[in-house]
């Protein structure tokens, strides 16, 4: 079992790394990261199509990454 979720943890943060380098920039610059955390934290760029989907893959599988690595600590003891 503990060969099996490392494998599994193994698999996952390679595919959370493809899948953050698939997306693309967000700010451009200096003056995209002064502004670019304001329109998204009050919501004016909103993500559509793939940026979204790749998005939601991140999520999911960065979620599932944390739990598979707290079950290999629990069960490595």
């Amino acid at each position: 079992m503990e060969i099996f979720l490392k494998v599994l943890l193994v698999v996952f943060s390679i595919a959370v790394i493809a899948v953050v380098l698939l997306q693309k920039g967000k700010s451009a610059g200096l003056s995209g990261a002064i502004s670019g955390g304001a329109e998204h934290l009050f919501g004016k760029t909103k993500a559509r199509g793939m940026d979204l989907i790749l998005q939601r893959i991140t999520a999911v599988l960065g979620a599932c990454f944390m739990i598979v690595a707290v079950l290999v600590a629990f069960f490595a003891k």
